[in-house]
């Protein structure tokens, strides 16, 4: 597999951070620290994908070895492990694949959201407020820290705009194509006769 050699590569600098984090040079300099966990957690994800490649990899080679046992019973629990190893294998090449393409340089750093209710008078800050709030939900499952900045509340319990600053690891990688305009239709709780309305 020719991203195998990168792969073991990136493996021996992972262990060499991790050797430098026990250094007692590197733990009295907390900038050198820092960077050092910093590159040693950045480096993680990759590793453990890859360490459950080889053991995966491992456990397929022998099952195809078992293959060649002059026992059927033998051959057809070998047959059935390569059955459900081989596609585990697929999406694990595939997952290193993506973990291997280069970062986006902005993917560490920290967001300012801004949400503002479009067309649709009360509903459509209520609207805004939902969005708000599953944001908010959502940052707070990630341990990311939620400060609103500005909050502009509407009369019927909404928000006309909210600012809020969002800080945590990795919250730009995973909020960067958060844009644009949300749509939503809907008989909403400030309607008395039923009728559904559009709101952005």
């Amino acid at each position: 597999m020719e991203f195998t050699e990168r792969l073991v590569e990136l493996e021996k600098r992972y262990e060499s951070l991790t050797a430098q984090m026990a250094d007692h040079d590197v733990i009295g300099d907390p900038d050198q620290y820092r960077k050092t966990a910093k590159a040693q957690r950045d480096l993680e994800g990759t590793i453990v994908a890859f360490r459950e490649y080889k053991k995966l990899a491992a456990d397929l080679e022998q099952a195809r070895s078992m293959k060649d046992e002059k026992d059927p019973e033998l051959q057809a629990m070998a047959a059935e492990e390569i059955a459900e190893l081989e596609p585990a294998e697929t999406a694990l090449v595939d997952r290193l694949r993506v973990l291997l393409l280069p970062k986006d340089p902005n993917d560490d750093k920290n967001v300012l959201l801004e949400i503002r209710a479009g067309a649709g008078g009360d509903e459509a800050s209520l609207f805004a407020a939902e969005i708000f709030r599953m944001y908010s939900r959502y940052a707070e499952g990630l341990r990311w820290k939620v400060e609103v900045t500005s909050v502009s509340e509407s009369g019927a319990g909404g928000v006309k705009e909210v600012i809020a600053l969002i800080n945590g690891d990795k919250v730009y990688s995973k909020l960067k194509y958060e844009s644009g305009v949300h749509r939503v239709q809907r008989v909403p709780v400030t309607e008395q006769q039923g009728r559904i309305h559009t709101s952005t």
